[in-house]
């Protein structure tokens, strides 16, 4: 039933659409994809952030908790009162950030989810509009790199795997370099 109704409604529009609207639709369509692949990006590094930053926190605690420890078993009561107060601080910022975590785990699946149903929209809009005979020469040399073993840029799986790893490597080395220059920092305090 309801792909009855909207086969109706693509030939309604089909009909009402000349093609250079079609074209230009295709195109906003895929700019609204690139917009929502960078949207996806900066929330994923987002939560990366957050990751980091609940560690730091559960590792302040975990060093709060073990200096009020220490300090109890000497009997230095200001000490365990100050080591009380940073375990409570840090426990608080620990539930926020977990609460943080949580709440961009969930964008990040409908973020991934409304890329995922745009994919599919511009590959259904760009498969219903006639190519011009431009495209379709490019196609036909697509098609025929493809065939020789070549891998048309955006479709080889390997080529994008490459990419994020690299991605990866340099957020890694950037956020090791940082730790380094904050374990600099802190040795000279």
């Amino acid at each position: 039933m309801f792909e009855r109704l909207r086969d109706s409604l693509r030939a309604a529009l089909d009909a009402a659409t000349p093609p250079g609207d079609l074209r230009d639709l295709a195109r906003q369509m895929r700019e609204a994809v690139v917009e929502a692949k960078v949207a996806v990006q900066e929330i994923q590094e987002a939560r990366v952030r957050t990751e980091r930053a609940l560690a730091a926190e559960r590792q302040g605690l975990a060093d709060a908790e073990r200096r009020g420890r220490l300090a109890g078993e000497i009997q230095d009561a200001e000490t365990v009162e100050v080591a009380a107060r940073y375990v409570t601080k840090h426990r608080e910022r620990v539930a926020v950030l977990e609460q943080k975590l949580a709440a961009q785990q969930a964008e990040l699946a409908l973020a991934q989810r409304d890329l995922a149903e745009m994919h599919a929209q511009l590959k259904t809009a760009e498969q219903g509009r006639p190519l011009n005979r431009a495209e379709r020469s490019a196609e036909a040399a697509w098609r025929d790199v493809q065939a020789a073993g070549g891998a048309r840029p955006g479709t080889d799986v390997q080529d994008e795997l490459l990419k994020a790893d690299l991605d990866r490597v340099q957020r890694e080395a950037a956020a090791q370099r940082q730790l380094e220059e904050l374990k600099k920092k802190m040795r000279k305090e």
